[in-house]
C-alpha cells in the first residue's frame, strides 16, 4: 500500500527540507520533549523507505529484521541514529515477531496519526462570537428549535402556538399561529415540535393531550393532515427518528405526565403514516382523525404501539430513541428510576428495562453512540457519565457547577460536552480527561424565573440558548485561526467586472471591496454603503461601469467606482425586506425575494434620486416568494420560487404563459382583467392536484412525491446554446433546496434531466461560464464540485436523464456556507470564485490548482499561480476550432452592434438628452470591441476556409437557408474567343509631351500680403508687442551684464 495519500496534511513545508528537525517534522503534544523519529519523518523520507520495501516481483513481500531495519534506514533515509530507527523498530513490532515489513510499517502510522489527531481535536477550544439576541415575535417561552435540513431553515415554536420560520442565514422570515382556530389556542398550550424529516412533516404535541402533523410542503400555512387524540396524558416531550437506509422505518417517541413512555414504530412512512378513509382523496386538505385507541387495538397496519410505565407518575422530561442501542431513553427528576431504557427485542413485543438511579434527579441526558456514553444533567450540580450497561455506579462525575444543571448535549466530532447550569453558565467539558476546558457566562436578564432551552447545531456551529420568549445565539468562530479573512464580517456576493478586471464582493456589515484579479490585492474599499445593513446582493450594470447593491433596509443604491450614489430604489416602500436577486435589462430593473410579485424599476424614472418601483403588469403567478430570475433573450423571463415552480414570463408584455416544475407543467392563461388574488387561488388549486396522473396517485401521493424540497434558489441560462430551439437541448439550468440539478428545455417546456449534486446539505448554489461548458455548485458545508456540461443534454429525451454530468473536480475551499459563485475568464484562463459565510473569498481553477485566498498576506501571479493542464495539442485544436464556431453567433450580434454602442440602463442624461459614459471605461470598451473585431475577422476567415456554414439563431432563422440555384449557361463575350485581337500590342507612337504646369505665384492675381489678409488693430498690437518684448529683453541683458561685473 502506498503512504503518500495519509499524509497530505504533511506535505505543506515539509518536501524538499533537508534538516531533520526543521519544518518538515510533525508537530509533538508537547515542545519541551523530545522530538519522536515518527513525527519527524516527511513525506520524501517516507517515499525513500517505501522504496527500499518495493520487492522485485510483485507476487513478493520484502520483510526486514531490526539490524537490517536499522542499517538500511540509515543509508536510505540519509539522517537519524540507529538508536533511534531501533526504537523505532519497536514500536511497529508490536507482536514481537522479530521483522517488519511495509504494511506494519504504514499501519502502525496510521493509527498514530488518528490518534494525535483526534487528541488535537479533543483539546481545541472554540472560540464564540459575541452572544447575539435574535428578534423574534414569541410572546411566550419557546418549547423548541429545530433545523430542517431538506430546506436549510429553522423553525421555533412557543408556548401559545405561534410557529417561526426562519432563513439559513436566520433571518426571520414569517410566523404564523400553527392552527387557525384562534379560540382553541388561548385554552390550550404547545408542549413540544418534532421534524419528520424523512417525510418533510412535523408532529406538534398539546396540552390537549393531542399530536398534530403538519406537511411543510403545502402552500401557504402548514395544514393539518392527521391528528392523533384519546391520549391518557398529555405529551409535553417527543423525538423522532428515522432509518437512512430505509425511510419508511421510523420511531415517534414521547412521554407524558402520567410517566408512561410510548412510541409509535411506522413500517411505511413514506408510504403513508395511519390508515386513510376510503373518502380522503376527495379533499386531499381534510384532516384525518386518529384515536389512540384504535392504534392499540391494532386496526392501522402500517404502525404498531410500544410503551411502558417504570417511571410510576412523575413528568417524563426527555424521551429518545438510540438506534445503536435499539433502545428507548427516558428521563424524571426523580431519583428513583430516573433514567430508563427499554430495549427493543424482535421477537418480543414486551420491552426490557433497566435504569438507572441518579440522586436528587435529573433534568435532562444526551447519548454519544461512538463513545457509548450518556451525560445526565443533575439537579445536584453534577454532571454524570454513565455506561448504558453499567447501572451501578457512573464512569465518571464532571465537577464544576454551582447551580443546578438544567442541560447537556455532546459535541459529537470533537469528543467534548456541553453542560448549562441554572445560573446561565455554559461549561464545555473534555470527555478523555474529564476536564472543563471553558467556561462563558450568558448575559441573560436576571430574572430568577424562567425556562431555558438548550439546542447545539453542530452542523453549522451554533448554540442556541433561550429563556422564555427570547432566542440568543452563540456563533462558533473558524477553527483555523490563521485562515486569511478578506472580509471581517460574512460574505454574501461576488462579482466579477471583465472591463476593470476586478473582483467586487460585499458582506454583513454593509463593505463593498474591490480586488485585483491578476494579484488578489485589495484595491479600495467602501465602508456603511447602507449604514449597519447588510448587503444581501449586487449586481452591475451592462456598460459594467455602475454597480448595484441591495440591502435588508429595503433600498437599492446605485454607485460608480468612486464610491458616489447616483440613485436610491425604494424597493421595500420604507420596509425592511430580503432582496435575493437584481436583474438588470434593457430597459428595466427586476428585483426578487420576498415576495410572490416582481417589483420593477423603469427607465424613465432614472432622472432623480429617489425612485419609486412600479406596478408588474402581469400580477402575481407565483404561490411563494420569487426567489431568482434569469433572461433568455429575446424576450423571456424566468422566474423560479421557494415552492419550486419556475414560470415563463414575456417580458415585453410582461404576461405569464407556462408553469414548470419537477413533477408537473401547466399553461398559464392570464388576462389583463383578472384580478392577482384570483391569479393566485387558481394558483394553489391547479398545484395542489397538478395533473390527472398525479390524482390517480390516492391519498398517499403527498407523502410519495415531497421525499425533498424544489425551492428553486439560482436560475442559468445557456446563452451558448444557440440551436435549441430546432434541435432540443437544455438551455435552463434550476438548482435549490434539494440538492438538486435540473435541466429544463424552455421550448418544449419539458424538464430533460435531474441529478443529485450534493447530498444531505440543504440548499446549494450555483454558477456557469460564458461558453457553458463548465457548471459550478456549492453547498452549506463550504463544498464545491465542478462539471463537464459542456455534452451533457444537448439532444431532447422523451426520458429524463437521471445520470449525473462528468464531474471534473470536488473540494471544499471554504468551512461554512457558500453564498456566491462566479466564473469568469481572464487572460484567457478559466477562474472560479467563491465567497462565504467564514468571512473569505477564494479563487481557484478548473483543473485543481491550489486555491487562493483574497486578502493573504502574499500576492499571487495569475500567469503563474494558474496554468492549463498538458494535454493532447491535437485535442485543443479540435476544441478550439469548435469553440470558434460556437462563439461566431455572439461576436457577430456584437460585430453588428460595434458603430453603435449600447446604452446603459444606468447611463445618467444631459440636458439635451443625450447620454454619456465613465471616461476610462469608454476607452476600454473601445480597446475590447476592437480586439474583437479583428478576432473575428481571423475567425470568419477560417469559418469559410473550412467551407461550414451555420445556422443563425436570430430573429431570420425562419426564414430557409439551402444552396443557390444554379445559373443558365451564358455566352462568352468575344474577348474571350479571341483574346489576341483585343489584347495584343500595339506599336507605340510617339506621344506628344505634356507641358508643365504653371508655378503657382504665376497664377495668382495679386502677391500675397499679410496686411491684406488681416485688420488693421490686430496687425498695431502685434507689431506693439513685438516692441515691447525686444525692449525688455535688452534691459534683462544689461542687468545681467552688470551683475556679471
Amino acid at each position: 500500500m502506498s503512504y503518500q495519500n495519509a499524509l497530505e496534511l504533511n506535505k505543506g513545508p515539509q518536501l524538499g527540507s533537508k534538516s531533520p528537525r526543521g519544518t518538515g517534522s510533525v508537530a509533538t503534544d508537547e515542545d519541551h520533549h523530545p522530538a519522536l523519529l515518527e513525527n519527524q519523518l516527511c513525506v520524501g523520507d517516507f517515499l525513500k523507505i517505501q522504496s527500499a520495501f518495493e520487492p522485485s516481483e510483485p507476487c513478493q513481500t520484502i520483510c526486514m529484521s531490526r539490524e537490517e531495519f536499522m542499517q538500511r534506514m540509515t543509508e536510505i533515509v540519509g539522517w537519524g541514529t540507529k538508536e533511534e530507527y531501533g526504537e523505532f523498530f519497536d514500536k511497529v513490532d508490536v507482536a514481537q515477531d522479530g521483522f517488519i515489513n511495509w504494511d506494519k510499517l504504514t499501519s502502525f502510522m496510521l493509527l498514530a496519526l488518528h490518534e494525535n489527531d483526534e487528541r488535537a481535536k479533543a483539546t481545541v477550544v472554540p472560540q464564540w462570537k459575541d452572544l447575539e439576541l435574535l428578534p423574534t415575535k414569541h410572546k411566550d417561552i419557546i418549547q423548541k428549535v429545530i433545523f430542517l435540513k431538506s430546506s436549510s431553515r429553522y423553525l421555533t415554536i412557543s408556548k401559545e402556538g405561534l410557529l417561526g420560520i426562519w432563513g439559513e442565514n436566520l433571518k426571520l422570515q414569517e410566523t404564523f399561529p400553527i392552527t387557525s382556530d384562534a379560540t382553541k389556542l388561548k385554552h390550550l398550550w404547545v408542549t413540544s415540535m418534532v421534524s419528520l424529516e424523512n417525510i418533510n412533516k412535523i408532529a406538534v404535541a398539546f396540552t390537549s393531550k393531542e399530536i398534530c402533523f403538519y406537511d411543510l410542503l403545502s402552500k401557504g400555512e402548514f395544514p393539518c393532515q392527521y391528528k392523533l387524540q384519546g391520549l391518557k396524558g398529555t405529551p409535553i416531550c417527543m423525538e423522532y427518528w428515522y432509518d437512512v437506509l430505509d425511510a419508511n422505518e421510523s420511531i415517534l417517541s414521547f412521554g407524558d405526565i402520567t410517566g408512561k413512555v410510548q412510541a409509535i414504530v411506522f413500517t411505511t412512512a413514506l408510504i403513508s403514516l395511519f390508515e386513510r378513509p376510503a373518502n380522503a382523496h376527495e379533499d386531499e386538505e381534510a384532516t384525518v382523525t386518529i384515536n389512540w385507541a384504535e392504534l392499540l387495538s391494532g386496526y392501522h397496519k402500517c404502525c404498531y404501539i410500544l410503551q411502558h410505565n417504570l417511571h410510576h407518575g412523575d413528568w417524563v422530561r426527555q424521551v429518545t430513541y438510540s438506534a445503536s442501542l435499539d433502545a428507548i431513553i427516558s428521563s424524571t427528576t426523580n431519583n428513583t428510576n430516573t433514567v430508563v431504557l427499554a430495549w427493543r427485542e424482535k421477537s418480543k413485543k414486551p420491552l426490557k428495562m433497566t435504569s438507572f438511579n441518579v440522586a436528587e434527579g435529573i433534568h435532562a441526558f444526551d447519548y454519544h453512540s461512538r463513545l457509548n456514553l450518556i451525560a445526565t444533567a443533575g439537579i445536584n450540580n453534577k454532571v454524570c457519565l454513565w455506561n448504558p450497561y453499567v447501572v451501578s455506579k457512573p464512569v465518571g462525575v464532571l465537577w464544576g457547577h454551582s447551580a443546578s444543571v438544567i442541560a447537556v448535549q455532546f459535541f459529537a466530532a470533537r469528543k467534548q460536552l456541553f453542560s448549562f447550569s441554572k445560573d446561565k453558565v455554559l461549561r464545555l467539558w473534555d470527555i478523555q480527561h474529564q476536564l472543563p476546558i471553558q467556561r462563558i457566562a450568558c448575559s441573560f436578564s436576571k430574572s430568577q424565573d424562567f425556562r431555558c432551552l438548550f439546542h447545539f447545531d453542530e452542523a453549522h456551529g451554533r448554540l442556541f440558548i433561550s429563556f422564555n420568549n427570547q432566542l440568543g445565539l452563540l456563533a462558533m468562530e473558524s477553527e483555523a485561526g490563521k485562515r486569511v479573512k478578506s472580509h471581517k464580517k460574512a460574505v454574501t456576493c461576488v462579482l466579477y467586472n471583465s472591463v476593470l478586471k476586478q473582483v467586487i464582493s460585499c458582506d454583513e456589515g454593509s463593505t463593498v471591496a474591490f480586488w485585483m484579479i491578476d494579484t488578489g490585492q485589495k484595491i479600495k474599499q467602501f465602508t456603511g454603503c447602507h449604514g449597519n445593513a447588510e448587503i444581501s446582493t449586487m449586481a452591475l450594470d451592462a456598460n459594467e461601469t455602475r454597480l448595484l447593491t441591495g440591502s435588508t433596509d429595503g433600498t437599492i443604491k446605485v454607485w460608480d467606482f468612486n464610491g458616489y450614489c447616483h440613485h436610491t430604489l425604494n424597493v421595500g416602500q420604507e420596509g425592511a425586506v430580503d432582496i435575493s436577486q437584481i436583474l438588470v435589462l434593457k430597459e428595466t430593473i427586476l428585483v426578487t425575494g420576498w415576495e410572490r410579485a416582481i417589483t420593477v424599476f423603469r427607465l424613465q424614472n432614472f432622472n432623480q434620486y429617489f425612485i419609486q418601483p412600479e406596478k408588474w403588469k402581469g400580477g402575481i403567478q407565483h404561490c411563494d416568494d420569487i426567489l431568482c430570475a434569469a433572461f433568455l433573450p429575446p424576450q423571456t423571463l424566468v422566474t423560479g420560487s421557494y415552492d419550486g415552480e419556475i414560470i415563463l414570463w414575456n417580458n415585453n408584455t410582461e404576461n405569464a404563459h407556462y408553469v414548470l416544475h419537477p413533477d408537473y407543467q401547466r399553461l398559464l392563461k392570464s388576462k389583463w382583467d383578472t384580478e392577482p388574488q384570483k391569479l393566485l387561488s387558481a394558483g394553489r388549486s391547479h398545484s395542489a392536484c397538478p395533473s390527472e396522473n398525479q390524482a390517480t396517485l390516492g391519498p398517499c401521493s403527498f407523502e410519495t412525491n415531497t421525499t425533498y424540497n424544489n425551492a428553486v434558489v439560482r436560475l442559468c441560462i445557456l446563452e451558448a446554446r444557440k440551436n435549441t430551439a430546432e434541435t432540443g437541448g437544455a438551455n435552463l439550468v434550476s438548482c435549490g433546496g434539494s440538492g438538486y440539478v435540473r435541466f429544463w428545455d424552455t421550448f418544449k417546456k419539458q424538464l430533460l434531466a435531474e441529478f443529485l449534486a450534493h447530498g444531505g446539505v440543504g440548499s446549494i448554489i450555483m454558477s456557469t461560464d460564458k461558453s457553458n461548458q463548465y457548471l459550478a455548485t456549492g453547498d452549506l458545508d463550504g463544498q464545491l464540485k465542478i462539471w463537464n456540461i459542456e455534452e451533457y443534454c444537448l439532444n431532447s429525451s422523451k426520458s429524463k436523464i437521471t445520470q449525473a454530468p462528468t464531474l471534473i473536480r470536488s473540494f471544499r475551499p471554504h468551512e461554512a456556507r457558500i453564498s456566491s459563485l462566479e466564473m469568469c475568464k481572464p487572460g484567457g484562463r478559466l477562474l472560479i470564485i467563491s465567497s462565504s459565510a467564514d468571512c473569505s473569498i477564494c479563487v481557484t481553477d478548473v483543473f485543481g490548482a491550489p486555491v487562493w485566498i483574497f486578502g493573504q498576506e502574499k500576492h499571487w501571479q495569475i500567469e503563474n499561480s494558474f496554468s492549463l493542464p498538458k494535454r493532447d495539442t491535437n485535442v485543443m485544436k479540435s476544441e478550439s476550432q469548435e469553440e470558434s464556431v460556437r462563439e461566431i453567433p455572439l461576436l457577430s450580434k456584437e460585430e453588428s452592434c460595434l458603430d453603435l454602442p449600447e446604452r446603459s440602463l444606468l447611463d445618467k442624461k444631459n440636458k439635451d438628452g443625450s447620454t454619456y459614459n465613465v471616461r476610462p471605461s469608454e476607452v476600454i470598451n473601445l480597446g475590447i470591441k476592437y480586439k474583437e473585431r479583428n478576432i473575428l475577422k481571423k475567425k470568419t476567415h477560417n469559418l469559410y476556409k473550412g467551407e461550414f456554414i451555420q445556422k443563425s439563431s436570430s430573429a431570420f432563422r425562419s426564414l430557409s437557408i439551402g444552396a443557390l440555384k444554379e445559373l443558365p449557361e451564358v455566352t462568352k463575350p468575344a474577348f474571350l474567343w479571341d483574346p489576341e485581337k483585343y489584347f495584343r500590342e500595339e506599336p507605340k507612337e510617339e506621344c506628344s509631351q505634356i507641358p508643365e504646369p504653371p508655378l503657382l505665384s504665376e497664377t495668382l492675381n495679386a502677391v500675397f500680403d499679410e496686411k491684406n489678409l488681416f485688420p488693421k488693430e490686430i496687425l498695431d498690437r502685434e507689431r506693439r508687442a513685438k516692441q515691447l518684448y525686444q525692449e525688455t529683453s535688452s534691459e534683462v541683458k544689461i542687468k545681467r551684464n552688470k551683475k556679471q561685473l
